[in-house]
């Protein structure tokens, strides 16, 4: 049930890939999962009833941008984008006081977000899909730190949720310094398809919301080069 070794090192490539598919359904079913929600919820003003789905939405994305960024102020994000798995500490600061996998659960609230941009099987299938997978992903991740850092992390695994976060914080804090700059940069893409998602809420015009994606993927091909780059001095 684990990811293998080939599965997590091109995470990112999966997750694109079924994010691109989804989008792609709606070739063969027009009808977004977004109007779907709203023909179901039914109103005299549907434009606005339309604005107030994919607000919705957009709130999610935003949340989903606002998590990841906190998370990876505190664990770096030359971590959080290295295609190995690191096990060189347990980082117990920030979000992950109250769950062990805020930028997984970023990713499930970013694809409650923008599954309403796509058909209506597609929006299932991205947040199904998204979730089987990152399970696996988990399940590796936990297996291998477990193995290597011992009672330390055995106690944190006992005592932090592993998707549903804590409404108090269960371990104390280690003290560990936010580092907000890089933690914006190495986020940067989820921010702009926040913004993508909100313009979209608010213009319901696809082509905004298009271009800012588009934007928002060079942003991270860039950091992503970025990455490869320390990884190869390092």
């Amino acid at each position: 049930m684990q990811a293998t070794d080939f599965e997590f090192r091109h995470r990112v490539w999966f997750i694109g890939a079924l994010f691109t598919l989804t989008f792609w359904s709606r070739a063969v079913d027009p009808v977004t999962a977004g109007a779907a929600v709203a023909g179901w919820i039914g109103g005299p003003h549907r434009r606005r009833l339309l604005q107030a789905v994919f607000g919705a939405g957009a709130v999610l994305t935003i949340a989903a941008a606002a998590l990841r960024t906190w998370a990876s102020a505190y664990l770096d994000s030359e971590v959080v984008h290295d295609s190995r798995l690191r096990t060189e500490r347990v980082v117990a600061d920030g979000p992950y006081r109250y769950v062990r996998n805020p930028l997984y659960l970023g990713i499930s609230l970013m694809s409650a977000g923008m599954g309403l941009l796509a058909s209506r099987w597609g929006g299932v299938l991205l947040v199904a899909g998204l979730a089987v997978f990152e399970y696996r992903l988990i399940l590796r991740e936990e297996a291998l730190l477990l193995a290597t850092q011992g009672e330390e992390y055995r106690r944190f695994f006992a005592a932090v949720p592993r998707m549903w976060p804590a409404l108090t914080a269960r371990v104390e804090a280690s003290g560990r310094r936010p580092r907000w700059g890089q933690a914006f940069a190495g986020e940067a893409f989820f921010w702009g398809f926040a913004a993508a998602q909100t313009a979209f809420a608010v213009t319901l015009n696809r082509n905004v919301a298009g271009y800012l994606i588009l934007l928002s993927l060079g942003v991270y091909a860039v950091a992503r080069r970025v990455v490869r780059r320390k990884e190869a001095e390092g």
